[in-house]
């Protein structure tokens, strides 16, 4: 499943305003308690005279001085924000109460699942406040030893260990670093034994795995470095590499991508357990790949083509010798399981192991095992299959909530999973193979008392009437008098689901007396392709309103009102709750955009944005599609004359996916427009990027910032 990791990381780990909502802005305006508040003196914010013409509408784009991250004007842009941000959060004395408060809920051991790999069973750790993960490992009952400790490889944490490659004998472990969150990667490999380097490092890796071909070496795929901005320059043509060991990286050959009719935004490589076949993926999107498959027996055998429309996604699953276990969704929107034999690997040859359901399935394998991980409303439901596809039984999880895991060698008898929910921290259970018996193997010791809180689903219908599930988790007897303050979290797009997690963060706003709500609307990947394509392109207004129907309702039965109520998403989410603030202002008090989309008509010009073109289209796409973007994209709908709630955008300044310029010219817009004394603040993290690989410290602070924006915002103190 590394390539499908590869195109998740690659997405976003993402209609037309509602006029009524301007209106009623302008009839309630008049409730917010803010606008006594004093006036914030903004950094003055240059305009230019900009202007791009798509087909017959002339666009003013004031701001693109702002794109240019290399610039030392937009250098001192963001200090002055960042002083004037800074300034305002230092005067809310409940920061100090919250820091103190998320310092105790981090600092606790976490441990993860232990995997084997060669001689060595290998699992992460974190002490409780240590920036990044420690990778250990141990020999039989010997005494566990540090691998890989990605807290020395820089000073201040914000170099983080991006994935780590074993060979399949274990033998060889290549591991991926990345400085200050940026995609860019540097891939170093070692002797597992010895931990000695054994090759050339390689750097300038983009959106890849690593894919081991024996102990010879390995697949890898990357850009051409782009001249200028390497933070927002287009990058369109992604090439897959084949780098021997004990060679440098400048002879490394490139195995596809070299031409115009190999040209593919993403492309990845899978090897087969017994080195015997690689698997090729390509796609020019986030969603849709084609596939190929090579014999590597003779470097003069062609790449067949197994999958060559794009309109399908599918992955490997496992592979035993010529016989191939695939994961696909051709002609099955919930996905389904074939098997097919590598000497006709046509599409008209898959045979179905584990036919589709009505609920969406994502399977591992583990001691000669399929297990299907399938989502009932969002939440899990796991079943144990031979290899043959035969039920042998279904899992008994310890709850209601999120298992993962289930991945192992073929010969293993007992493996792992983990377990956890909004309330629940994660825990690590063991399973018997071949009884199927369930153990606690290692639960984490937390201040945090879950038997306080509880988290239940519901369903409510969108503006459509389609049924979309929320679960909202809050303390035991919460009284429903519309004064609970109430933070809506979305995401709704790139067919990625939001399955109930366990976070510290999370548990300090429930501590708060808080309801943490999550909407699973359309564009996700709850209910299968289906879902996801509901809310993409020309049908992207149904996620807005399937956010402000959450919104609504949470409202309607009084667990919170307007006064009370914070909506927070990151990247594509950061564009949801940018666009329903716009859309519906007088709905919200806070509004948190983070490391968002907010420029839809030109998102794909930096980067890698082309390839998000299958949820959003392109605004050079067609006049219809362009007239829809522009219906929407936040940048271009703050109005004059509106109140807009309290709104504190994020963003690193290092974000090599969605660029910063997208933050930095929306905040500039809002502060230039917005009418009445409510906050509009950019806190722009400084040697930072999308969000992975955060150390633990920043995430304390940016946390304490953000919940005591909100509650300061709301009148409230944090307790």
């Amino acid at each position: 499943m590394k390539y499908l990791s590869m195109l998740l990381c690659a997405a976003l780990i993402t209609g037309c305003a509602d006029n009524n909502g301007y209106h009623a802005t302008q009839q309630n305006a008049a409730k917010n308690d803010s606008q006594t508040a004093p006036a914030i003196a903004y950094p003055l914010t240059r305009k230019d005279n900009t202007v791009d013409s798509y087909f017959t509408t002339q666009i003013a784009d004031p701001y693109r001085w702002l794109e240019d991250d290399m610039s030392e004007e937009t250098a001192q842009w963001v200090k002055s924000q960042n002083v004037v941000t800074f300034d305002y959060l230092n005067g809310i004395e409940s920061r100090d109460v919250l820091k103190q408060r998320l310092t105790t809920l981090f600092d606790y051991e976490k441990v993860g699942a232990p995997f084997k790999e060669g001689d060595y069973t290998y699992f992460y750790q974190n002490d409780g406040l240590q920036n990044q993960n420690v990778l250990y490992r141990q020999k039989g009952d010997g005494e566990p030893e540090i691998f890989l400790d990605p807290n020395t490889f820089s000073e201040d944490g914000t170099t983080s260990l991006a994935g780590v490659f074993f060979s399949v004998d274990g033998s060889l472990a290549t591991y991926l670093i990345s400085e200050g969150g940026s995609d860019w990667r540097t891939a170093i490999t070692l002797n597992s034994a010895t931990k000695e380097e054994v090759s050339t490092r390689i750097v300038n890796i983009k959106f890849s795995s690593i894919s081991w071909k024996g102990n010879e070496g390995f697949f890898y795929s990357s850009y051409d470095k782009p001249e200028g901005s390497e933070l927002s320059a287009k990058t369109d043509q992604h090439k897959l590499y084949y780098h021997t060991l004990g060679t440098s990286q400048s002879g490394d050959k490139v195995v596809y991508g070299a031409t115009d009719e190999e040209k593919h935004r993403y492309v990845g490589a899978q090897v087969t357990d017994d080195g015997k076949y690689v698997l090729i993926y390509a796609t020019n999107a986030t969603s849709g790949n084609k596939l190929f498959i090579r014999d590597l027996t003779d470097p003069n055998n062609p790449l067949v083509i197994m999958s060559g429309d794009g309109k399908s996604d599918t992955y490997l699953l496992e592979s035993e010798g010529e016989r191939l276990i695939l994961v696909t969704n051709l002609d099955a929107p919930n996905k389904r399981i074939v098997e097919v034999n590598a000497t006709m690997p046509q599409s008209e040859n898959w045979a179905d192991l584990i036919a589709h359901t009505e609920n969406v399935v994502t399977p591992t394998t583990a001691g000669g095992f399929i297990f299907a991980h399938y989502m009932l409303d969002a939440i899990s439901a796991v079943k144990q299959f031979d290899m043959n596809g035969n039920l042998v039984r279904e899992v008994d999880l310890p709850g209601v909530g999120r298992a993962s895991g289930f991945n192992g060698k073929k010969n293993e008898t007992n493996i792992y999973f983990n377990f956890q929910n909004y309330k629940t921290p994660n825990s690590i259970y063991q399973i018997d193979v071949n009884s199927g018996d369930v153990s606690l193997y290692r639960k984490p010791e937390i201040q945090f008392d879950s038997d306080q809180y509880e988290s239940k689903q519901v369903f409510y219908p969108s503006k459509d009437g389609t049924k979309i599930p929320m679960i909202l988790t809050y303390k035991k007897g919460i009284e429903l008098n519309g004064k609970n303050p109430t933070l809506l979290y979305g995401y709704g797009g790139f067919n990625i689901s939001l399955t109930p997690r366990f976070s510290s963060t999370v548990a300090a706003w429930l501590q708060q007396g808080g309801v943490y709500a999550v909407a699973n609307i359309r564009g996700g990947g709850e209910y299968g392709k289906k879902w996801h394509n509901a809310g993409t392109q020309m049908q992207k207004q149904n996620v807005f309103d399937d956010f402000i129907a959450a919104a609504e309702f949470l409202i309607n039965k009084n667990y919170t009102s307007s006064d009370f109520l914070a909506i927070r998403g990151g990247s594509n989410g950061g564009l949801l709750v940018a666009a329903v603030m716009l859309q519906r202002p007088e709905l919200f008090k806070v509004v948190l955009p983070a490391v968002g989309v907010l420029d839809m008509l030109r998102y794909h010009t930096f980067t890698s944005g082309a390839g998000w073109a299958y949820d959003y289209g392109t605004s050079e796409q067609s006049k219809e599609m362009f007239d829809y973007l522009l219906g929407y994209s936040p940048l271009h709908n703050v109005k004059e004359g509106i109140e807009y709630p309290a709104t504190l955008i994020t963003t690193g300044d290092h974000d090599d996916r969605v660029v910063p310029a997208h933050s930095f010219k929306f905040a500039a817009e809002l502060q230039s427009k917005q009418s009445g004394n409510n906050p509009i603040l950019i806190r722009i993290e400084t040697n930072a990027g999308h969000g992975a690989g955060t150390p633990t410290s920043k995430t304390i602070e940016q946390y304490a910032d953000i919940y005591g924006f909100v509650l300061h915002n709301m009148g409230l103190e944090a307790k």
